[in-house]
C-alpha cells in the first residue's frame, strides 16, 4: 500500500496516559495506524496488544493472525461476495470456506496482509465514500478514475491497491483525474 511511513507513529486513544503526559484538551486523540482495519476484521479480540505502529502491524501478520479475522470480515460485508473478496485476497472459495471450519488456524504472512490490505482499503473508501455500504458498492462497480475496472480487482496486486488508494486518495482532496 503506497503510504508513508513516519518515524513517530500517534498514541492511540485507547492507550491510558499518565496525567503529566496528556494532551492539551484542543487536541483530539489520533487512532493508531490501522485501527479501522483491525475493527473491520473484528480483530480487537485476536490481539493481546493491538498493534499501535506499523512496525507492530508488520509484526503480528508475519507471526500469524487466524483466519478468523478474515472471515469475519468476509461476513460482515454484504456489497461483496465471499468470492469476490476471495479473489481479491488470492485464495480460492473453497479454501476460504474450509477455513471458516479453522477459524484460528493461522494464515500464512502473505495472505494475513492481503487481508489486512483489503480492510485498510474498505476502511479509506467508507471515510471517503460516507460509509460502509457505500464504499462496498464502489468497490463492487466498475469506476471511471480506474480506467473502468472494479476497485474489488485490483487488489489482487500490490500495484493495483495502490491504484486504488491513489485514486481515494484524489477524491478525498477534491481531484477527480
Amino acid at each position: 500500500m503506497a503510504r508513508i511511513l513516519h518515524t513517530h507513529e500517534p498514541a492511540a486513544p485507547w492507550r491510558a496516559a499518565s496525567p503529566a503526559a496528556k494532551a492539551p484538551a484542543a487536541a483530539p486523540a489520533t487512532p493508531g495506524p490501522g485501527i479501522g482495519a483491525i475493527e473491520f476484521m473484528g480483530g480487537r479480540r485476536w490481539f493481546k496488544t493491538v498493534p499501535q505502529s506499523r512496525a507492530e502491524i508488520h509484526g503480528a501478520l508475519v507471526k500469524g493472525v487466524p483466519y478468523a479475522m478474515l472471515v469475519n470480515l468476509v461476513d460482515q460485508l454484504t456489497g461483496l461476495s465471499a468470492d469476490e473478496v476471495a479473489d481479491a485476497v488470492g485464495i480460492s472459495a473453497r479454501t476460504l470456506r474450509r477455513q471458516k471450519e479453522q477459524p484460528g488456524k493461522l494464515m500464512p504472512p502473505d495472505l494475513a496482509s492481503r487481508t489486512w490490505q483489503l480492510a485498510e482499503v474498505l476502511v479509506q473508501a467508507s471515510a471517503v465514500l460516507g460509509g460502509r455500504a457505500e464504499a462496498e458498492r464502489w468497490m463492487a462497480r466498475p469506476a471511471t478514475g480506474l480506467d473502468g475496472s472494479r476497485p474489488i480487482d485490483l487488489l489482487r496486486t500490490l500495484q493495483g491497491a495502490e491504484l486504488v488508494t491513489e485514486f481515494l486518495g484524489r477524491l478525498e482532496h477534491g481531484v477527480y483525474s
